[in-house]
Formats: structure tokens, sequence, C-alpha cells
């Protein structure tokens, strides 16, 4: 089953994450199928790019949102809920 969820980058004590749809059985840092956009918790506010359309054709085909990015989803407002 293929998930939307963060793949982590960047340096000890300061993780960045990537929104990536990636099959469920692949490690969190593994192989992906396709990056959605980008995540920084360190920044106040913490900065989200997210591409909306793309977010919504994957869940079309039947990838599932983790907790964490469904989350994400749900902060940026309706154009991503479904």
């Amino acid at each position: 089953m293929l998930r939307i969820r963060l793949k982590r980058v960047g340096a000890k004590k300061h993780p960045s994450y990537r929104i990536v749809v990636a099959d469920s059985r692949k490690p969190r840092d593994g192989a992906f199928v396709e990056q959605l956009g980008h995540y920084n918790p360190m920044t106040d506010p913490p900065t989200i790019v997210l591409d909306h359309d793309k977010v919504e054709e994957w869940m079309r085909k039947g990838a599932q949102p983790s907790d964490p990015v469904n989350q994400i989803l749900r902060s940026r407002g309706p154009a991503a809920e479904e």
C-alpha cells in the first residue's frame, strides 16, 4: 500500500522533512515514489510547502496519509481534506 508520509532529512537535532509518497513496507528514509513538498518544524511558525494538486491526485489513487501528514493536511485548510 502507498502512504503519504514524512522522510527525515537535515542535521542531527535540526530535523527537516520531505513529504513523500512511498511504499508502506520501505524504511522511513528509504526509496520513495514522488516528493509532494517539505516541512520544517524548526522555524517559527513551522514552514510547510505542499503541492495540493499532487496530494489530491495520490489520494484518489488510494494513497493513505500517515497520522503526522494528516495533521499537516488539516492545518493547511479545506483544499487538502477529503
